[in-house]
Formats: C-alpha cells, sequence, structure tokens
C-alpha cells in the first residue's frame, strides 16, 4: 500500500510539474503561431499532444482554424476528429466525480481544475464543427447538446473560482483565463440575440448579459495568459465588426485601439496595413482572403470599381467560404463601369450574374442569407432582355452596414451622392418596367444614408419617408420596407425622439417576415431597442 501511495504522490507532482511546464510550452507555441510561424508552432505541439492537454487543445484548435478558413469538408472532418482525441485527453485528467467541491473528502486539484476548463473548450469547439460538418437534424441535436454541456461547465468552475475554497496555484491565472473566455463569450454571444430567439434559449438554461460578457472578455484579454488572444481578438471582432453588422453602426474604435496598442485602426492605412498582411507570410493563405475581402471594400468605399474587382476575382478563384456572393460581387463592379469601358479579362456582368444561383452552398444547413439576397437580385438577368440593377455595389454595402463606415469620410459619403445622382438620373431616362419603383426605392434608402452621414437629417428623413410610403407598390426587394423604418427610427433617435422611435422599431419588428436578409434586420432592431432601453436606465439614475 506504502509503495502505491508513494507511486501515486509522485505521478502527481510531477503531473503537476507537466501541467506548468505544458502550459510555458503552450505559450511559446502560441507566440510562434501569432508571429506567422505556423509549421513551427504546429511541430512544437504536435509532439506532446497524446500526454498534455493543453498541447493537445491549442493543436487543435489550430487545426480547427485553418478547417474553417478552407472549408474544405475533408479539413473539417479532420479537424473534428483532432477535437474529439483532445478531449479524450483532457478527459483523462478530469475527476469522475461532477461535484467541483469534494469527492470522499478530497478537493478537486488543480490540474483537474484545468482539465474541467479544456474540456469544455473541446465540447464548444466540437460543437461549432458539427454544425459546419452535417446538414441534417441529428448534427443540430448533436450540437446543441454539446453546447449545453460546454456552458453548464462553464457556469460550474466560475461559481467556484470565485469562492473562497478555490485552490489558487502558479497557473490559476491561465484558469482564469480559459473560464473568463467561456463565459464572457456565451454572455456576449447571446446578449446580442433578438428576443424570441433568446426566449427558448433560456428556456435551456441559457442567458446573455453583454456588460458582463464584455469585462470577463476584457479581464481574460488584458492578462497575461493562454487565451488572452482569444479574449482580445473575440472582443476585436465585436468592436470593429458585429457591432457594424448586427448592431446600430457606431461602433467601438477607441476600445479596440486600446486592446490593440501596438498599431491604430485608422482608415486611411487600411490598405497599406491589409496588402502587408498579405506579404507577412505565405503558408496560410486563408489569412490572405479575410485581407482580399477587406480590400475589396476599402476600394468600394472609394468608388475604384476596378480595383475592388480584382479583389472579388481574387476570393472567387480562391476562397470556398462564398462563391456566390464573389461571383455576384464581380457582375456587380462590372455593372458599376460605363457601357463603352473595356472589362477586365474580357468577362461580362450579365453572364457573371446568371451564373451566381450556381455556385449557392449551405453551411449548418442553411444557404448563408447574403447567397439568398445575391441570387434574388441576380434574378432580373435571367431574361434575354435583362434589366441592369440600378446600384448593386452600394446595395450590398449598405447590407454590410459600410455607409455607417464610411460616416466619418466626409469625401466618400460625398462620392456616393454623386454615384446615386448619376444612378437616379439614368433611371428617370430608361422606360418605365417592373423594376422600376423598387429601383427608386433602393436609391432612395441610400440617398437617406448618405444625407444622414452629411448631417442633412431633414433630407434623410424625407428619403427613408417615401421607401415607407411605398411600401404597397413594392414588387420584389420588400426588406426596403422594415430597414428604412430601422434607419428612421436611428434618425429619431439622434434627434431625441424617443417614442417615435420605439413605435417604428416595434412596427418593424413584428409587422413583417420572410423579407432577404431579415435576421440581420432583428439584430439591429434588438440592438436599437435595447440603446434605448440603456439610455433610458442612465437617464433614471441621473435625474434629481
Amino acid at each position: 500500500m506504502s509503495n502505491g501511495k508513494h507511486e501515486n504522490a509522485a505521478h502527481n507532482n510531477s503531473s503537476q510539474m507537466t501541467l506548468d511546464e505544458s502550459l510555458d510550452e503552450c505559450m511559446e507555441a502560441l507566440d510562434l503561431f501569432l508571429n506567422n510561424h505556423f509549421n513551427e508552432s504546429l511541430e512544437k505541439l504536435r509532439s506532446k499532444v497524446s500526454e498534455s492537454m493543453y498541447h493537445a487543445l491549442i493543436y487543435a484548435t489550430i487545426l480547427e482554424m485553418q478547417a474553417m478558413m478552407t472549408f474544405q469538408h475533408d479539413d473539417i472532418c479532420s479537424a473534428g476528429a483532432t477535437m474529439k482525441s483532445a478531449q479524450d485527453v483532457c478527459q483523462r485528467f478530469r475527476r469522475k466525480s461532477p461535484n467541483l467541491v469534494k469527492s470522499n473528502g478530497e478537493p478537486i486539484t488543480e490540474e483537474q481544475l484545468h482539465a474541467e476548463v479544456c474540456f469544455a473548450e473541446c465540447q464548444l469547439q466540437r460543437a461549432a464543427l458539427t454544425f459546419l460538418q452535417d446538414e441534417n437534424m441529428v448534427s443540430f441535436i448533436k450540437g446543441g447538446i454539446k453546447v449545453r454541456n460546454s456552458y453548464l461547465i462553464y457556469k460550474d468552475l466560475h461559481s467556484y473560482v470565485k469562492s473562497q475554497t478555490c485552490f489558487k496555484g502558479a497557473s490559476h491565472s491561465h484558469l482564469e483565463g480559459g473560464i473568463s473566455f467561456g463565459i464572457g463569450a456565451f454572455n456576449l454571444t447571446l446578449s446580442l440575440f433578438p428576443p424570441r430567439i433568446l426566449k427558448v434559449l433560456e428556456f435551456a438554461g441559457f442567458s446573455g448579459d453583454k456588460e458582463y460578457g464584455l469585462s470577463l472578455l476584457d479581464d481574460g484579454a488584458t492578462a497575461l495568459n493562454l487565451r488572452s488572444m482569444l479574449c482580445a481578438l473575440l472582443l476585436l471582432c465585436y468592436y470593429t465588426f458585429l457591432t457594424f453588422i448586427l448592431g446600430t453602426g457606431e461602433g467601438h474604435v477607441i476600445e479596440a485601439e486600446r486592446l490593440l496598442k501596438i498599431f491604430r485602426l485608422r482608415y486611411p492605412r487600411a490598405v497599406a496595413l491589409f496588402e502587408e498582411g498579405c506579404k507577412a507570410q505565405q503558408a496560410w493563405k486563408q489569412f490572405h482572403h479575410m485581407c482580399y475581402w477587406e480590400l475589396m471594400w476599402c476600394f468600394t468605399y472609394k468608388r475604384a470599381w476596378k480595383m475592388a474587382y480584382f479583389y472579388a476575382d481574387l476570393l472567387s478563384k480562391e476562397s470556398r467560404w462564398s462563391k456566390a456572393m464573389y461571383i455576384y460581387m464581380k457582375a456587380a463592379y462590372l455593372s458599376m463601369l460605363p457601357k463603352e469601358e473595356e472589362r477586365p479579362f474580357g468577362e461580362d456582368e450579365v453572364d457573371l450574374f446568371r451564373q451566381v444561383p450556381a455556385f449557392k452552398q449551405k453551411i449548418a444547413g442553411k444557404s448563408p442569407p447574403t447567397e439568398k439576397f445575391a441570387i434574388r437580385k441576380a434574378r432580373r438577368y435571367k431574361a434575354q432582355c435583362p434589366v441592369r440593377l440600378a446600384v448593386p455595389v452600394l446595395e450590398m454595402m449598405y447590407m454590410w452596414n459600410g455607409f455607417s463606415m464610411i460616416k466619418k469620410r466626409p469625401e466618400l459619403t460625398e462620392g456616393m451622392i454623386q454615384t446615386l445622382v448619376e444612378a437616379e438620373r439614368n433611371l428617370l431616362e430608361s422606360p418605365e418596367n417592373e423594376y422600376s419603383l423598387d429601383d427608386r426605392c433602393v436609391i432612395h434608402l441610400l440617398k437617406g444614408m448618405s444625407l444622414k452621414n452629411q448631417g442633412l437629417l431633414q433630407g434623410a428623413e424625407e428619403c427613408f419617408q417615401k421607401v415607407c410610403s411605398s411600401e404597397k407598390k413594392l414588387r420584389f426587394d420588400h426588406y426596403l420596407i422594415p430597414n428604412s423604418m430601422v434607419e428612421l427610427s436611428l434618425l429619431y433617435i439622434e434627434q431625441g425622439r424617443r417614442d417615435e422611435a420605439i413605435k417604428l422599431l416595434h412596427k418593424a419588428k413584428h409587422n413583417y417576415k420572410e423579407y432577404s436578409m431579415e435576421s440581420r434586420t432583428q439584430f439591429r432592431i434588438h440592438a436599437a431597442l435595447a440603446k434605448l432601453k440603456a439610455g433610458s436606465v442612465n437617464e433614471d439614475q441621473t435625474s434629481p
């Protein structure tokens, strides 16, 4: 018996050393990865994936990132298998009892706590891969169960580490970082969902508090731990992307700058920074695709249609994420050029628009909303004598909330106004057809956005009202009505017309269904109502 105890004690001591050493080594591997030394990073991790939970987790995480960028079925399956192996490694280090406090009188060890957080992270990442890998209901149920299990583990861990009984060893900051990432990510993500979706999730035991989630992620990002970069990336994604696309369009550049510290997010240097990003490494071309996407929009904002087309063309040839979207954007950019101007590579926009439906795909069992939108818009080119779209690039730019992004660059907004005035003139000079009214309303919405950027609020309001008053006459672009109501309500919020804004937002929320990009609009409605609610709370707190 004594020999067995002695061996067990020796094993525990070596395990504790292994935990600290593995964390140090994984930090080194992560630094290599973030410095674009991808192969060296993977090599450093690969040798210990069967014995160290952290080596297994980080190795599988990197492969999952690669799979999600390549979007190749084989890569997704391989990443899923690797993550399952990582979860099995974590399972070996977990305690048998689900009770975190005590089991048979023995408190949980530090290593077992780390095993819990690693196991929860594996479950969450496996759920993401499950959603991508298959398109059937069984996969959704399996993925949902994994998400719920992960969430419950994170909740228990969070409660436990906040208690006085939790032992705080040398690796505690890494443990707290993992919990901050998990609980923070769940709270932030869930807070973005509209109430009708959130009610279902709350019934399943989920809840979301945006400010709490941001606070935890900020704690994780600003501390030195293995998950600090994951926390920072999620925050940066929220501050510079999600708040624009799914929010009210203000963004949080100051918070992003605080996190980045070393370099600043200044729009004039964006093109140079993205181009430098492409030159920095060649091992993972998928990072290039992210830069190509941003460069495409940068040149769109500058109305450099041929340059934007060039990056859409690169994406259509190299990226698997949304070929329908890339082909549509190529056609859209060409359609913005004068008729007499030569097209790059001898391509023709009508042929390209006709190709769009052939590239439709499904992710997690559903076609992406932007692809559905692109296919619907391209339909008019099926006719033998197609009616050209008025401003397809600017319309898609609106869908990605690009008008909010250029708000602080007056010269870019002025350029958009010029393009819209020209499109309006072309419509007036063209024969009336079944699309004419819809096209005029598209221009009114986009003109309203541009006038709002210029501070011409009365003119913007008139544009949005023109769209709303055309509701019964619209034939195709029914999304224009609820979106114009949202933009009008945001205008009212700026002017302090709170009651009018709330009334309009509720109308947009409840009276319109099954239009293009409905989920995105519902997210924005939710964000606007949340902003009004927060403003009301602040007023109550400051009132005498």
